[in-house]
C-alpha cells in the first residue's frame, strides 16, 4: 500500500507542476500581434 501512495503522490506533485507552468504562462507571457498573409489558390472555390 505505501507504494501506491507513493505513486500517487508523485502524479500529485508533476499535475500540480504543470498546471501551475500552464497558469503561469497563460497569467504573464502576452502574445505580439503581428499581421498574417495567407495565398488562397483560385481553384479552392470550386
Amino acid at each position: 500500500m505505501p507504494s501506491t501512495f507513493r505513486l500517487l503522490r508523485r502524479l500529485a506533485v508533476i499535475l500540480s507542476c504543470t498546471f501551475l507552468l500552464i497558469w503561469a504562462l497563460a497569467t504573464f507571457v502576452e502574445p505580439q500581434p503581428r499581421e498574417m498573409v495567407v495565398t488562397v489558390p483560385i481553384d479552392a472555390e470550386r
